[in-house]
């Protein structure tokens, strides 16, 4: 085993604006050997996210590690185990880690966490952000039957799943922004969305206006700026909104994006702000998976993806994810 060898895919140099490939260097290094309470897992599937654009800048406000220059990323990810000498996995076994970005993995067993290879129909399925959507219609908007909810940035992985969660939660409509109409059609026509707004079309808050004429209660905040303002502006008395992401900020080019509102106007109608974040509600994870396995069961809910093959493609998986290209998560099978 000490003399075969793997891909990891190194952080290069720090981006100066958007990912770009020469970001990334794919390095080949030995395989190790796993000794007493390590695990050597041969990875499958990892998933990319927006907050990896964000861990790429040597320091941020994101409780997470950010990415040093020549060494491998990291991130969540989906494996077979190869060896496990003195734990209780076995050869085969299905575990996740976050140690992605890399074929294989030497973790410590405690950094593994076993998973039921029957309970979802897919492995890539456990690396939904379904966890993070559950939560923030959940617990951040507190959706309620009969709802009017908006949910900023609805075509990626986090809000591909919210606007179905918020159906199954009694939402009486729902409504989602993203950039393209291309996008703003599958939202309607395939993952529970009644309207779509789209970023560009003209001002959001006149295009929020005729979606949701009546006002909204529940909002899913992915993205912030000029669309969580116009999301302020149609809040109906009482309305919870939940501060999920960041993505305005995330992926700007000239420093975070900031979002002006009228705090006399929140007083007045008692409007709620909340900012949520999984690593609060680890709980969910479990609850997540078997609510997840039950809807792709009996149809009620999808997994809308984009997978590419090879880790020589996740450098391009992280550039396209924060271009829009895609819709729903994004998975590498490696």
């Amino acid at each position: 085993m000490t003399n075969r060898t793997y891909r990891e895919v190194h952080l290069a140099a720090r981006p100066k604006g958007p990912v770009t490939d020469d970001l990334f260097e794919i390095v080949e290094v030995p395989l190790p050997e796993p000794g007493p309470g390590q695990v050597l897992v041969r990875t499958t599937h990892m998933g990319v996210a927006a907050v990896m654009r964000t861990l790429m800048d040597e320091t941020s406000v994101v409780p997470m590690p950010s990415y040093e220059i020549g060494a491998p990323l990291h991130g969540a990810a989906v494996g077979e185990v190869v060896a496990a000498p003195g734990s209780d996995l076995r050869p085969g076994d299905l575990v996740e880690h976050r140690l992605g970005w890399r074929e294989y993995a030497l973790l410590d067993a405690a950094q593994v966490q076993r998973l039921d290879p029957d309970l979802l129909p897919d492995p890539a399925a456990y690396l939904s952000q379904g966890p993070t959507a559950l939560m923030g219609i959940a617990r951040g908007a507190e959706v309620r039957p009969g709802d009017t909810v908006f949910v900023t940035g609805a075509a990626g992985g986090v809000g591909s799943l919210a606007g179905q969660i918020a159906r199954q939660f009694g939402a009486a409509r729902v409504i989602g922004s993203t950039g393209s109409q291309q996008k703003a059609d599958r939202l309607v026509e395939e993952f529970g969305y009644d309207a779509a707004v789209i970023r560009g079309a003209g001002p959001i808050e006149e295009q929020l206006r005729r979606a949701a004429p009546e006002g909204i209660d529940a909002v899913f905040d992915n993205v912030g700026g000029e669309q969580l303002q116009a999301a302020l502006a149609l809040a109906n008395k009482g309305a919870r909104v939940a501060i999920v992401g960041a993505l305005a900020s995330q992926l700007s080019e000239g420093g975070p994006a900031l979002t002006s509102f009228d705090t006399l106007s929140l007083l007045a109608h008692g409007i709620t702000l909340r900012g949520v974040a999984l690593y609060d509600n680890l709980d969910l994870i479990p609850e997540w998976n078997r609510r997840f396995a039950e809807g792709l069961r009996d149809g009620s809910l999808t997994f809308p993806h984009s997978r590419l093959h090879g880790i020589e493609q996740a450098p391009r998986a992280l550039r396209e994810l924060t271009e829009g290209r895609h819709l729903g998560a994004v998975i590498v099978e490696l």
